[in-house]
């Protein structure tokens, strides 16, 4: 049976930011780095698997580890993390994973014969004398690549710019053979960092990181993160190794720049960086970035959202939501969990993740323990926002909260709207369940909950009742 897809699309206890994501075969399948929750730094864990039916995203299955990171002959101790991979098919069918290592400025590279994995190190791009791409005299260090392969050739992208740098120029890309790992031509610099974007189409959305590569069409679209972190860009070139032009925003995990239904410069989550690509399911085009909980940059969560590829070539930028891969609303019925929130913020806005008084997706227990997420930290005026669901007959709504907090929650249609219903909420130390009547306006639309009161509590979920 088929199941709502929902944002983030994996179980909410599992943590794959940077996701890559490709249709093999009849399924989807993510390749991301693999953060913990409670993470005190990033990519913490080894590479785990997900996937699902092209034709049922809301139905994910766990892979396993795909790829151990003390695989890695330089990693054997298990010191290092493994920063976000990218996969592509080589010309013998098989599967080819890249990768970089926190400390080293190298690119590893595995293989498998399966899209699932497991996957076995396989060996390091290098040069025609077997010199190490990122150990040469004039080499950039490697981070984050991204892979794309096509008549025989593997163009292989690179790069990481921060502001102030000017050792770093932007991101490069280099052509490999055959064999997967001896470069053909050098790299040569495609999309330019901060330092050397004045004058140029990238000016304010230089390349920062999260070098991605696809092709829809005769045109290649590079993806990256810019130098504002929250947003995946993209730009446009009829050759894979030159002459990109910048072409938008795709997705801001803020949702910076959307004014369709705020100011276009509000924050409408705690932002912080991102890294992703696009992908066609069946006949949708995808956007896949990450989202950030605990109130830090180190336990981020894969989102997805369904894009437009215009006639011109061109990608609107899309809204963030809690129904991303579902193909419409939600049913505006029955109980969602709390951590679907895709707007989180106070009446204090703030565009990046962080802070004592800012609500955050947290869940019970360890890493790894199958425990639903909640949004904590709730105190006054803190705000969950849930887009879209397809309301049809509510009559009243419930909310589920625990923790010292006593006041109303606010349940609005729109973030600035009126006020619909309050429900009372008091002091706990356990979930309860509270409830009022309410009546919504049959059709699309979203759902906004604010506290308005003393202390710090906790929302499980809700549920529209018809």
């Amino acid at each position: 049976m088929k199941k709502q897809a929902l944002n983030p699309y994996l179980p909410s206890w599992e943590y794959v930011p940077d996701g890559e994501p490709y249709v093999f075969g009849d399924r989807v399948y993510v390749y991301g780095s693999h953060d913990f929750y409670n993470g005190y730094v990033f990519c913490m864990g080894d590479y785990v698997g997900w996937s699902a039916p092209v034709d049922d995203l809301g139905n994910w299955r766990y892979e396993g580890i795909i790829y151990e990171k003390t695989a890695d002959p330089l990693n054997k101790d298990g010191k290092m993390c493994l920063y976000a991979p990218d996969v592509t098919v080589g010309p013998d069918g098989r599967y080819y994973l890249y990768y970089v290592l926190d400390k080293v400025s190298v690119v590893s590279v595995a293989v498998s014969d399966s899209p699932a994995g497991p996957f076995s190190f396989y060996g390091y791009v290098k040069d025609k004398e077997g010199i190490r791409l990122g150990e040469r005299p004039l080499d950039e260090p490697q981070f984050d690549p991204g892979v794309l392969t096509e008549q025989g050739k593997t163009y292989l992208y690179t790069g990481f710019c921060g502001k102030g740098d000017k050792s770093r120029s932007g991101s490069f890309v280099c052509v490999l053979g055959e064999d997967m790992l001896t470069m053909e031509e050098e790299p040569v610099c495609v999309v330019p960092g901060c330092e050397y974007s004045a004058g140029t189409s990238f000016e304010n959305h230089a390349f920062f990181e999260a070098s991605s590569i696809r092709k829809i069409g005769s045109k290649y679209y590079f993806i990256y993160s810019s130098e504002v972190m929250h947003e995946l860009c993209y730009a446009t070139s009829d050759s894979p190794t030159k002459d990109f032009v910048y072409g938008g925003v795709i997705v801001s995990n803020c949702d910076l720049h959307i004014d369709t239904y705020k100011p276009a410069d509000r924050p409408m989550a705690y932002g912080a960086n991102n890294h992703g690509s696009i992908v066609q399911i069946k006949e949708q085009w995808f956007i896949f970035y990450h989202r950030h909980t605990n109130g830090n940059w180190y336990s981020r969560q894969g989102c997805a959202e369904p894009i437009e590829v215009l006639a011109d070539g061109s990608i609107p930028q899309v809204e963030i939501t809690s129904c991303g891969l579902n193909g419409g609303p939600l049913v505006g019925q029955g109980e969602y969990p709390a951590y679907l929130a895709c707007h989180l913020f106070t009446d204090e806005p703030s565009m990046y993740v962080g802070g004592d008084a800012f609500p955050k997706v947290m869940q019970d227990g360890r890493d790894g323990d199958e425990e639903t997420g909640y949004v904590g930290n709730i105190q006054n005026s803190a705000t969950l926002g849930f887009k879209y669901f397809d309301m049809k007959n509510v009559t009243g709504i419930r909310v589920t909260t625990r923790g010292y907090a006593d006041g109303v929650i606010e349940v609005r249609l729109r973030w600035d709207g009126e006020i619909l219903a309050e429900i009372p909420i008091h002091y706990t130390n356990v979930w309860e369940t509270y409830e009022t009547k309410v009546s919504i306006p049959d059709g699309i639309s979203a759902l906004y909950l604010t506290f308005r009161g003393e202390g710090n509590g906790a929302v499980k979920s809700f549920e529209l009742l018809v």
